[in-house]
């Protein structure tokens, strides 16, 4: 299982990329921003007991 989530800088939940099972690879998704403002947000990638946070610039 592995989700993808997209925070404000408030820690608001904005988007949810993915929420599902993969199978063993290399896998890519899209992400449709059409309705958030130009700033920065959070992204959290979360697969079993891993996980990664990182910052991205919305630009509009």
């Amino acid at each position: 299982q592995a989700s993808l989530t997209v925070y404000n800088m408030l820690g608001q939940e904005v988007a949810v990329v993915a929420n599902k099972r993969f199978n063993a690879g290399e896998h890519s998704v899209n992400f449709d921003a059409s309705a958030l403002a130009s700033g920065i947000y959070i992204y959290r990638l979360q697969s079993g007991s891993q996980t990664l946070t990182k910052q991205m610039t919305l630009i509009k």
